[in-house]
């Protein structure tokens, strides 16, 4: 049954009160207001949850064709029916450019109302899907999102930070799997263009001779199989920002035409005799030392200078360990949480091992190294080292100054038993202070030294 709530607009009381009726009986929340003003009121009120109103053309105070740009600024997502006597041409032609969804004249619409209530109600209701992605979007990929605490990743924040309001190229150079996307999509997020397209491209995920025609796209009959024209990808991010991850894939010849396009926003598509304008703001991505690359001449130095605008080292994960205990929290967590797991954190010794691997693929391979051990992890117990995979026990067992092999073993029976409270209690940080015996404050810090949820 559908669901929802809908506004209805309309002077005759016995009107809107049999539509209420019929559209309550139908499933959805119903409200009325017999004028424009109080119309409006209501859809302040409840903008949020208004999913259509149903408005009267002539109201004691209003025209409903005029009233609509009101109805859209007031509720954005929702959509509006005109509801009148008396239908013209005119006033509909007006109407559906106002952006109503539909105009019915009284008297013939009861057969197909609730049938356009429906469509219009699943249509503000996808609008409402497709802006909630949009916000939790924004929410993951800004840079108070970025897990980790270090100097080198603050200090890289800060200048994604300062470079982001602006519309300048910028070069993120670092290994493979360390976050170059991550820092992308935030700029992305902080810069004036964040409600237009991001728009990634991976060089090296296509075939060279490919990745041309996706990025400029073609016309009609450009080559053999080319039957009716093709966007680029370049178009697809008119207004936002185009992500070229791996820049250093591009070939030669398609470099060229990629100069042309951050020296002018314009480019030629395949097949095409006019320039095709854009607006783009461009990030890219290299694992590579472009320089070296362009001075060897695998890269055109043009091209290179023109991206190196703003640069920004990215750092490898061993670079800084001191983001590897929330990350690997973070993961953990996740991943428990997607296979229905309580896992309340890892226990000393694994979290000692996993600062001590030089992760060589960075934090994507701490994210799968996560993923394994909680598929093996029992649920209500600590995260221990024999989840982890054989290159780890190679580390051996790291070393603390003035610490013995006794305290270690305490400070893991400790860590456990913790851990196993959190567990059993639901993470009630409270009770397990009660039941262990210590203040709260206490806890707080043993969690945070043991990495503990």
């Amino acid at each position: 049954m559908p669901t929802g709530t809908l506004l209805i607009i309309d002077d005759e009381a016995r009107l809107r009160q049999l539509l209420a009726q019929v559209l309550e009986l139908e499933g959805y929340t119903v409200l009325q207001a017999p004028d424009a003003r109080r119309g409006l009121e209501l859809l302040q009120q409840h903008a949020a949850e208004v999913l259509l109103v149903l408005s009267d053309v002539k109201l004691p105070d209003g025209h409903g064709v005029d009233l609509l740009p009101r109805y859209k600024a007031a509720a954005p997502d929702a959509e509006v029916v005109l509801l009148t006597a008396f239908g013209t041409i005119a006033d509909g032609v007006k109407a559906m450019k106002l952006g109503a969804f539909d105009y019915l004249t009284k008297g013939d619409f009861e057969q197909q109302l609730v049938v356009v209530v429906e469509r219009a109600a699943e249509k503000a209701r996808l609008r409402q899907r497709v802006a909630e992605l949009e916000r939790r979007v924004g929410e993951q990929y800004r840079f108070e999102s970025m897990i980790g605490a270090s100097a080198e990743l603050k200090r890289v924040q800060q200048l994604a930070r300062q470079v982001a309001p602006t519309d300048s190229t910028v070069l993120l150079e670092g290994p493979t799997g360390s976050g170059k996307e991550l820092f992308a999509q935030a700029i992305h997020q902080a810069s004036g263009r964040r409600g237009k397209a991001f728009v990634a491209v991976n060089c090296s995920a296509f075939p060279k001779d490919l990745l041309e025609s996706e990025l400029f796209g073609y016309k009609k009959g450009a080559f053999t199989g080319a039957l009716a024209d093709k966007k680029g990808l370049l178009e697809e991010a008119n207004g936002g920002t185009l992500f070229l991850d791996e820049i250093g894939e591009l070939e030669l010849n398609v470099q060229a035409k990629f100069l042309r396009v951050l020296e002018s926003q314009t480019f030629t598509k395949l097949g095409d005799t006019k320039p095709t304008k854009v607006n783009i703001r461009l990030v890219a991505a290299t694992n590579r030392n472009l320089k070296q690359e362009a001075d060897e001449g695998r890269f055109r130095p043009d091209l290179y200078y023109r991206l190196s605008v703003f640069t920004i080292q990215v750092p490898p994960l061993k670079d800084r360990p001191a983001d590897v205990p929330p990350l690997a929290q973070h993961f953990l967590q996740h991943f428990a949480a997607k296979l229905g797991k309580r896992l309340p954190g890892l226990a000393p010794e694994a979290l000692a091992l996993l600062q001590r691997y030089p992760w060589p693929g960075n934090v994507r391979e701490l994210k799968n190294v996560l993923e394994r051990a909680a598929i093996l992890a029992p649920t209500g117990e600590l995260l221990t080292a024999d989840y982890l995979p054989d290159e780890f026990h190679a580390l051996g067992r790291p070393a603390r100054p003035g610490a013995d092999a006794a305290d270690d073993s305490l400070r893991a029976l400790e860590a456990r038993h913790i851990g196993k409270l959190m567990g059993e209690l639901d993470g009630n940080k409270p009770e397990v202070a009660k039941r262990l015996g210590i203040g709260l404050t206490t806890l707080y810090r043993k969690l945070e030294e043991y990495a503990l949820g």
